[in-house]
């Protein structure tokens, strides 16, 4: 196959700039109703302008077509960011008055960027493998990291926080794609991994103690404090009296306490699942022969590149309240604590997935060789 059906998504998903602009034009002054048959009516042109563009050589994976579409709406979704920031005008002007008031919140600003922009990207990156024929599991399953992080917080933190009465028509087209995200991330798990590893490399990897494996000794000592980390800003979102507590949350990051229920819902899934994995990476890095260690870090590394992320930019962001951001001569540590919080597990992730002879079996072939 060659490069044409990449090329094609990619010029599709920038059909959503003047796409969005007259719609927007169209709908401005009618209702929520006009918008989401608007939105489902956009979806569909597109899913059948794909399908035509590609009629001779069409890709047999499905997940082209899913990544395609996810290509457009992406875009959209950095039309919206911008448009709430002031930069563009008149491209989603009603959906941000009118359709869906949680994405006018901090968090909402910054799950448009990272949609529109590193989603954006995993979502070329995999159009232009399965249209070369090459494999995109490790991409895949760090976009499976991300999305998850991305629907649990936001869909959650919509339920419970001040707008959990707002919820329309839009939220069952949401809905709809979060079915066929989850149908997508079984479609990556499912796919076979290549490691091609030498049987003397991986024996020689397994034979070195700790000792004389610096970096992972290294990594284990990040785990334990980034483990009591996670579980102690969990304490805090659900309201622990301690002093220490109370004194991180006023001096460093008030934005745990924001009514609107992202950062709480966001620091309870990193202590429910993080705070495991943690513990799981550090028998991986001991013992020798956990084949799940590349796999189980991609994934963690994304969610925490996607929740760090939205935290961060949320925590700073002039739509948070003023009494919620963080105090100016705290910024140096919050910066500091979370951008290392953030980038250590993806040097972990980048150790694991590069070099995983530590973390194979030796299987009964490899022995014959």
């Amino acid at each position: 196959m060659n490069a044409s059906a990449g090329t094609g998504v990619f010029l599709l998903s920038l059909m959503s700039i003047p796409i969005s602009y007259l719609f927007n034009s169209l709908i401005y002054k009618t209702s929520i109703e006009t918008v989401f048959f608007a939105g489902c009516t956009t979806v569909l042109i597109l899913a059948i302008s794909i399908r035509f563009l590609f009629k001779k050589k069409a890709p047999e994976d499905p997940l082209f077509y899913v990544y395609a579409v996810y290509a457009f709406l992406s875009v959209v979704n950095l039309i919206i960011g911008l448009e709430q920031e002031g930069i563009i005008d008149s491209f989603m002007t009603f959906y941000l008055k009118e359709a869906n008031p949680h994405i006018n919140t901090a968090h909402g600003h910054m799950i448009s960027y990272w949609d529109g922009c590193v989603h954006y990207l995993m979502y070329l990156l995999m159009v232009a493998a399965i249209t070369w024929g090459d494999g995109y599991r490790a991409i895949g399953l760090y976009w499976v990291g991300s999305f998850l992080m991305r629907v649990i917080v936001y869909i959650l933190g919509n339920v419970v926080g001040k707008y959990g009465t707002h919820v329309g028509p839009l939220f069952v087209f949401h809905m709809l794609y979060v079915l066929v995200s989850i149908w997508a991330c079984f479609r990556i798990f499912s796919q076979p991994f290549t490691r091609e590893v030498q049987l003397m490399s991986i024996q020689e990897a397994q034979r070195k103690s700790l000792v004389h494996r610096p970096l992972d000794f290294l990594f284990i000592i990040y785990l334990v404090p980034a483990m009591a980390f996670c579980v102690f800003r969990g304490l805090i979102v659900l309201d622990c009296s301690n002093e220490w507590c109370q004194a991180y949350t006023r001096q460093y990051e008030p934005y745990l306490r924001d009514p609107s229920a992202y950062p709480k819902i966001q620091m309870l899934v990193s202590m429910l699942y993080s705070g495991p994995y943690y513990i799981i990476t550090l028998y991986g890095l001991l013992v020798p022969g956990c084949e799940w260690m590349p796999d189980l870090t991609l994934v963690h590394s994304g969610a925490l590149a996607q929740a760090q992320f939205s935290h961060i930019g949320a925590s700073l962001h002039t739509r948070t309240p003023f009494s919620y951001r963080v105090p100016a001569d705290g910024q140096p540590v919050f910066l500091l604590v979370n951008i290392l919080y953030a980038l250590v597990p993806q040097a972990l992730c980048y150790r694991c997935v590069t070099r995983p002879a530590f973390f194979l079996r030796i299987t009964p072939d490899k022995k014959t060789e």
